[in-house]
Order: C-alpha cells, then structure tokens, then sequence
C-alpha cells in the first residue's frame, strides 16, 4: 500500500486507515485479529481508535494484538480522547487534567510507552482552547505521543488551533485533522480542507462510504446484519438514506457498472484521492468486507467520472 505524508510531519502512514470504533463489542477478538492480518500484509499501517470507543474496549483488544499480530513498530497507532460514555450518555471534556489521564489510561489499555498520533477527539467550549492545546504539547514533551492532531473541529476552529500551535516556538505542530467526508457528505470542503491546507495538517475522513451508505447495500432496503439494522446505528445510518443520498448512491452505482468495480471502490477512491486527504478511515464489520476495501488500492477513478460523481454530489 501506497504511504503518505501526514500533513506537513515527516510522518509516514499509509492511504488507507483502519477505524476499529466497533472492536470490543460488534467485532470479537478472532474477527478483530483476521482484520488487522490483512490489513498488515496489505501493507496498511495506520490504525485509528479512541478511548471512548466501547468505553476502552477497543483499546484493550489491540492491546492484546500488538506484538502478537503485529510488531509495534510496524503500526502508527492513533487514539483521541475527550469523549465518553461511561454515565451511559456522551459525555465531553477536553480539560488538560481530564485529556492527559485518558492518554495514560490509553496507554495501559494499549500496553505501549506511546502512540504515534494522539487527537483531540471533539471541541468543547467549557474549556479553553489554550488549556486544550497545552495538554497536546505536555503529551509530546513526555514522549506519551510523537505527533498530535484534532477531530470534529469546523473551519475556524481548525484555523485557530493550528495557528495557536504555530504562534510561539516550542509548540507542538498539529499534524492531523480527522472529520467525517464523503460523497453524502462534503460539507468539510467549503472551510475544513481548505484550513488544513493552508496550515500544513492532514485530513483524515472517518465514515468516507457514508456510514456504508454508499456501498448500494441499502439501496433496496436494510439488510438484517447491516448497521442500519444495529440499534447503535440506526439512526445514524439512517440520515443518509434521503431522497439526496439515494440520488447519489444510484449515481455512484451507475459509475461502478461502467467501470466494472463495485460501488465500494469508487466512493472509496473519490474520497481517497480529494486534495488535503493522508487517509481516509475505513471501518469494517468483517475481514470479508475489509478484504473487498482493501482492493481499492490498485483503482484510479478517471478524471471524467470524478466529475461526474462532484457534480452530483454537490450541497
């Protein structure tokens, strides 16, 4: 698999993440473990989790798969913090107290000194950014995290932390910014882009199928192992599933039967190759369906079927 430079950092990863949000409880340890074999013999490295995933859970399952699935210098592992759900509702705090324990509560999970990416999972106001951004720089200079980012953030709060980072010496660049992007949704192209551009940080969009939308595996109804199907991700599916995204998956399809792909790979490849983008985060709920993104890595979509697929899909 192709690597790729994060932003404007010397570090490498490679073009296709892999998303582990549901490891620890839809994905057992055996389908978790085949997954990250056939993402490491693909070449993949980057593997994105979060302290709020399954309340660590999904931490705690890599923990035991690195060193025994794969070596730990052969993964750039990536983790956030500031959200979680321990009351049983979603919680945030990106105070420096509260960001900091959560990174050393990750690392026991994940059994390692450090990660290579560590992100701001989610803007708050109840802290202040500064405060926020401080706990970033505290995590590289103790050697908890060899590079920082942020996530969820819109336009101006991407501009402004960055610029923050990059006001004073001695600061931490950020690296990364992680947000949702796909053909359903490329409402991060009108500031969030063009922001990480300018400012040297590479994007990394999580849901880049559309939370599975853009699959075509809804497009005659809900498949009774989808997500739609999960009470998890009912409704979180479900807003995609308009007249606007069935328009856009129809056309998505329409490209796939010319082209001889599925539509999985060009929405994968669109996404894959937009200007800004390092990787985007793939979340598979079967090493089969990993399997099938996998093969993404060998297609170039034609520069006229990209048009094609922008002019469709733009707000």
């Amino acid at each position: 698999m192709q690597q790729r430079s994060l932003g404007a950092t010397g570090l490498k990863v490679s073009r296709l993440g892999l998303g582990t949000m549901t490891w620890g409880r839809d994905t057992d340890e055996h389908e978790a473990r085949d997954q990250l074999v056939a993402f490491a013999e693909a070449g993949g490295t980057l593997l994105d989790t979060a302290a709020g995933y399954g309340d660590g859970a999904s931490e705690e399952l890599i923990g035991t798969l690195i060193g025994d699935v794969v070596a730990r210098d052969e993964v750039v592992l990536a983790t956030k913090a500031g959200i979680s759900r321990r009351t049983g509702e979603r919680v945030t705090n990106t105070s420096r107290g509260h960001l900091l324990r959560t990174l050393d509560a990750s690392l026991a999970r994940l059994g390692v000194d450090h990660v290579d990416l560590w992100q701001v999972h989610v803007w708050t106001d109840e802290a202040p950014l500064e405060e926020t951004l401080q706990a970033l720089d505290l995590a590289v200079t103790s050697g908890r995290a060899a590079y920082v980012g942020i996530s969820n953030y819109s336009g101006w709060q991407t501009a402004q932390a960055a610029t923050w980072q990059r006001a004073v010496p001695g600061r931490t660049p950020l690296a990364s910014t992680q947000v949702e992007y796909s053909l359903l949704n490329r409402h991060v192209e009108q500031e969030v882009v063009p922001a990480a551009r300018a400012l040297g940080l590479g994007v990394l969009p999580w849901s880049p199928l559309g939370r599975g939308v853009l699959t075509g595996k809804y497009r005659t109804g809900t498949p009774s192992d989808s997500r739609a199907a999960n009470e998890h991700f009912a409704r979180f599916v479900g807003v995609y599933l308009d007249e606007r995204g069935r328009g856009i998956v129809e056309a998505v399809a329409r490209a796939a039967d010319g082209l001889g792909w599925s539509p999985l790979e060009v929405s994968l490849a669109w996404v894959r190759d937009r200007p800004g983008v390092t990787a985007p985060i793939i979340g598979a709920r079967t090493a089969a369906q990993l399997d099938g993104v996998l093969g993404v890595e060998q297609l170039t979509l034609p520069r006229e079927i990209v048009d094609a697929l922008d002019d469709v899909s733009a707000d």
